[in-house]
C-alpha cells in the first residue's frame, strides 16, 4: 500500500474518531502520528518534531502568560467595568460584554476570556434582572472573533504564521490579523444587536456563578456580629513599639481584643519586636477602637463600620474561611482568635460552631467547626490546600474578585507590552519572545511555578504536537496535492472567489464537529497545495483557513468556549444553530470578499 493510501486511510480514521468523540482528543492525536511512524510514512523523528516545534513551545509560553494576566487582576477588572458602565441599559451591556470578550480573546484566547468572564457575566445578568442567555452565546461568540485581532488570539493564528513562513510567503504581523478581526467582532455586535431578542432564547441559568466581590466582607460580618474591626497601623511614636507580638495578641483592653498582628505586606508577626509600619488587628465596639488607638499613639488605616472591612482586605493580603474536616488532626486542638498558625503564615480570626460565634478565647476544635483565617492571599491559596480542612472558596478565586488590581497588575502589563512589541518587531522569534515573557511573569511574582503548570491546556499542546506529522504526512505523501487538485477541479474553473468559498464550506464544516485546531492543522498543507498548483500567492487561502476555522460557532463541542456557556447559559443544540448561521454568514462573507482585499493574489 502506497504512502498517500495510508495517509488517507489515517486521515479518515482520524476525523471519524474525532467526530465520535468517545476518545480523547489527545489519544488520537497520539495515535495518528504513531501510526504514521508504524506504517513507515514518516520516521521517529518526524513523528515527534511536533512536540519540539517552535509553534508548540510558543502556546505553551502563551497559556502562561494568559495565566499571568488572569493571575494579576486584569481579566477581573475587565469584567468589573463592564458593570461599571453598563447602567440599566440592555443594548449597553451587551456591547461591552462582548468587546470585553473580544479583547480579552485576543489577549488571552476564547477558552480564557469564556472562562474569565462567565461568572462575572452571570452575576451582573442577575444583578441587573437579566437572563444569562440573552448575554453568554453572544460573550463566546465575541471571543471567536476577538480571536482574531492579534496574533497570540488562538493557537491557529500560530500555525498559520508558520506556514506562510515555512512557504516563504513572507512574515505576518503581530497585528495583521485584526483586518479580519475587527470586521468580524464589529458585524458579530451588530447581529447581536440587531436580532439579537430574536435569535437568542430568553432561558433561566442551569447553574449559577458565585459572586465573590464582596465575600470578605460578609465574612467579617458573619464571623464577628457583634464587633468591629480594625486594621492599625504603629507610627514611629507609639507606645507599642518594641513590644513582641506574642506579648499583646489575645490580651484584652477595654471594649475590645486584639487579634493579631502584620507586617506591611499582611504577615503575622509572632516574636519579632513591634515596628512602625507593622500593624494591629482589634475587634470590638468602634469607640474602643478610637480610644485605644489614640492612647497607643495608632493610626486607624480606615474608617469602621458595620459594613465595612476595617482594613483587613488588601490587594495582597484577605481573609478565608475553612471547616475542620472529619478525622483531622486538628480535632482536640486549642486555637484562639489572633493565634498563628504552625506554618507561620496565617492568623486565627475567628472561630464558629453550628454557624454560631463562639467568644473570643480559648477553643478546643471539633470537627464541623469552622474558622476564619487572615494572611496573604498566595499564602491563603497555598496554606488551605490542607486535607485537615475543606475551604469553602478558594482564596485566589476570592481575590481576583474582590480586589482584582494588585501589585502584580503593573508587572504583568509591562511584560504583556514587551512580549507584543517583541513579537511585532520580529527581533527574536516569536517562540523566543513567548518564553521570555512566560519567563518574566514568574521571576517577578506575577504567577508562580505551580500556577504555571496548571495554566497548561496539556490537551491543546498534545492535540497540536501529535497532528503536526499528520500534516508532514499530507504534504509529503502527496495527499495533499490529491485533495489540492480535486477542490481545484470541482471549483478552480470559476474563479479564486468560488476557490476561496469552496475552501471556506469545507474547512467550516469539518470545524463543527472536530476541533478548529485539528481542522486547521488538517486543511493548512491543502490550501498551499491549492496556491501552488493554481500559481496564487497562499496567504489569503492560509487566511481564509484560520477565519473558517474561527467560525466553529454551529454546535457546542466545536470549541471549548461553546461548551462553557451552555450550562450557566441554559442553552440547548438548536440554539447554537439558530444563532450560529447569520454569524456564519458574516465569517463567510469576511473569508471570500475581505481576504483578497488584504492578501492579494
Amino acid at each position: 500500500m502506497s504512502h498517500l493510501t495510508i495517509t488517507l486511510l489515517i486521515l479518515v480514521v482520524a476525523v471519524a474518531l474525532f467526530v465520535w468523540n468517545r476518545i480523547p482528543v489527545g489519544i488520537v492525536a497520539l495515535g495518528v502520528a504513531l501510526a504514521l511512524w508504524a506504517s513507515g510514512v514518516l520516521t521517529l523523528e518526524q513523528t515527534l518534531a511536533g512536540f519540539g516545534s517552535p509553534t508548540v513551545v510558543l502556546i505553551a509560553a502563551l497559556f502562561v502568560v494568559a495565566e499571568a494576566l488572569d493571575a494579576s487582576g486584569v481579566t477581573t477588572w475587565a469584567g468589573l467595568q463592564i458593570i461599571k458602565h453598563a447602567g440599566d441599559s440592555q443594548t449597553r451591556l451587551v456591547v461591552l460584554t462582548m468587546i470585553v470578550g473580544a479583547l480579552l480573546s485576543a489577549l488571552i484566547t476564547p477558552n480564557g476570556a469564556a472562562a474569565a468572564l462567565i461568572p462575572m457575566v452571570v452575576v451582573l445578568a442577575i444583578r441587573l434582572g437579566r437572563s444569562p442567555s440573552q448575554l453568554l452565546l453572544p460573550l463566546a461568540f465575541a471571543a471567536h472573533a476577538g480571536s482574531l485581532l492579534v496574533l497570540t488570539g488562538t493557537p491557529i493564528n500560530v500555525l498559520i504564521l508558520e506556514a506562510a513562513l515555512d512557504a516563504g510567503a513572507g512574515n505576518l504581523g503581530f497585528f495583521e490579523f485584526a483586518r479580519v478581526g475587527i470586521p468580524l467582532v464589529i458585524g458579530t455586535i451588530l447581529i447581536v444587536v440587531l436580532f439579537g431578542s430574536r435569535l437568542l432564547p430568553n432561558r433561566s441559568a442551569k447553574a449559577l456563578s458565585r459572586d465573590l466581590s464582596r465575600l470578605p466582607q460578609t465574612l467579617l460580618r458573619d464571623y464577628i456580629p457583634s464587633d468591629a474591626v480594625a486594621r492599625l497601623r504603629v507610627r514611629p511614636e507609639s507606645a507599642l513599639l518594641d513590644t513582641t507580638a506574642r506579648r499583646i495578641i489575645g490580651r484584652p483592653e477595654d471594649g475590645l481584643h486584639i487579634i493579631g498582628v502584620q507586617d506591611s505586606q499582611g504577615r503575622p508577626l509572632a516574636d519579632v519586636p513591634l515596628g512602625a509600619g507593622n500593624f494591629i488587628l482589634v475587634r470590638g465596639q468602634p469607640g474602643a477602637i478610637d480610644r485605644f488607638a489614640g492612647e497607643q499613639g495608632l493610626e486607624i488605616l480606615r474608617a469602621v463600620d458595620g459594613d465595612g472591612d476595617g482594613g483587613l482586605i488588601g490587594p495582597e493580603y484577605g481573609v478565608s474561611e475553612v471547616i475542620v474536616a472529619p478525622r483531622s488532626a486538628y480535632v482536640g486542638a486549642t486555637v484562639f482568635p489572633g493565634m498563628v498558625t504552625d506554618s507561620g503564615e496565617l492568623v486565627v480570626l475567628a472561630v464558629q460552631r453550628l454557624g454560631e460565634e463562639l467568644p473570643a478565647g480559648d477553643v478546643t476544635i471539633k470537627p464541623g467547626d469552622a474558622m476564619l483565617l487572615a494572611g496573604r492571599w498566595d499564602a491563603l491559596d497555598e496554606q488551605t490546600r490542607d486535607p485537615n480542612v475543606v475551604r469553602v472558596d478558594a482564596p485566589d478565586a476570592i481575590r481576583r474578585q474582590a480586589v482584582p488590581i494588585g501589585p502584580r497588575t503593573v508587572p504583568a502589563l509591562v511584560v504583556l507590552a514587551a512580549m507584543v512589541a517583541l513579537l511585532t518587531t520580529g527581533l527574536v522569534p516569536a517562540a523566543v519572545a513567548g518564553l521570555l515573557a512566560a519567563i518574566a511573569m514568574i521571576l517577578l511574582g506575577v504567577v508562580t511555578v505551580e500556577q504555571a503548570h496548571r495554566a497548561m491546556s496539556w490537551t491543546t499542546l498534545i492535540l497540536v504536537a501529535g497532528m503536526i506529522p499528520l500534516s508532514t504526512a499530507i504534504t509529503q505523501s502527496g495527499a495533499a496535492d490529491l485533495l489540492a487538485g480535486g477542490i481545484v477541479g470541482a471549483v478552480g474553473g470559476a474563479g479564486p472567489l468560488v476557490l476561496l468559498l469552496g475552501l471556506f464550506l469545507i474547512t467550516a464544516v469539518l470545524g463543527q464537529v472536530i476541533s478548529n485546531t485539528a481542522t486547521a492543522l488538517i486543511l493548512i498543507p491543502i490550501a498551499l497545495s491549492i496556491a501552488k498548483e493554481t500559481a496564487i500567492s497562499p496567504l489569503p487561502l492560509l487566511m481564509c483557513v484560520n477565519v473558517a476555522s474561527a467560525a466553529a460557532l454551529l454546535t457546542p463541542v466545536a470549541t471549548p468556549a461553546n461548551m462553557m456557556v451552555m450550562r450557566p447559559g441554559g442553552y440547548r443544540f438548536g440554539d447554537y444553530v439558530r444563532f450560529g448561521l447569520p454569524v456564519m454568514l458574516l465569517y463567510l462573507v469576511v473569508a471570500v470578499f475581505v481576504v483578497p482585499l488584504w492578501w492579494h493574489w
